[in-house]
């Protein structure tokens, strides 16, 4: 037995954890994973005469959202129209669109079928028009609208975020290889403490839990356990 306890931690790198430098905490009681940006992306066209330019950024919350809805009303306070959808996590079924003063369906809609066909979530599309002198009609509208959210999602990386949980493994010192080898399997992240057993703390994608549990019982023959505890932050 070892004299006093001491701990090591061990981080994968993981780069669907993180958006702009920014740790990502997710509740997702339903989807195992979910769509996303990774940064902001934004793309011009013109059509008849008038701009459009759609701006795509990652969200978390509506907080988020109305924040870069603000600065983006700021950034083209000369604009005609700032017309908007977003879609959040789990499943986008939170989600609003704005036509902003465009005919009704012309504009948000959209947008936000754009978003659904991508299966796009904790994201913001916003087109801003500047109008070009000719009228485009709610046909030409739709279509200006859509190319300019699917101009700018063309230039966006997408990846998929996974919900993980966190779990407390102990194994006596005789399973020590075989445990930590699977481990290293499946975490994202671990801490490794060394007490009258080995207990890890790891956090693993949440589809991937009950295989997990499990091969760790197979494995050690039953002599590790496994509780779930509560989150640890990934760096």
């Amino acid at each position: 037995m070892l004299s006093r306890p001491w701990s090591r931690t061990y981080v994968r790198s993981r780069k669907s954890t993180r958006l702009e430098g920014r740790n990502v905490l997710f509740d997702m009681s339903t989807n195992q994973s979910f769509t996303t940006l990774s940064a902001k992306v934004r793309a011009e066209l013109k059509v008849r005469g008038s701009r459009f330019i759609g701006t795509a950024i990652p969200v978390q919350t509506r907080e988020e959202v109305a924040a870069e809805l603000a600065a983006l009303r700021k950034e083209f306070w000369d604009a005609s129209h700032n017309c908007y959808a977003y879609r959040m996590a789990p499943d986008g079924l939170s989600y609003r669109f704005s036509d902003d003063g465009e005919p009704s369906g012309s504009a948000g809609k959209p947008i936000l079928f754009v978003m659904q066909q991508k299966e796009l979530v904790n994201a913001l599309v916003v087109v801003t028009r500047y109008f070009g002198g000719t009228k485009l009609g709610v046909g030409g509208l739709v279509r200006a609208y859509t190319e300019a959210a699917q101009a700018a999602l063309a230039l966006g990386e997408l990846h998929v975020v996974h919900q993980t949980d966190t779990v407390r493994i102990f194994t006596p010192y005789e399973d020590m290889s075989v445990v930590r080898a699977l481990v290293e399997r499946y975490a994202v992240r671990f801490e490794e403490e060394f007490r009258d057993v080995v207990n890890y703390v790891m956090t693993l994608r949440s589809d991937q839990f009950e295989e997990f549990s499990a091969v760790l019982t197979d494995i050690s023959q039953g002599r590790a356990g496994l509780i779930r505890v509560d989150p640890i932050e990934i760096p």
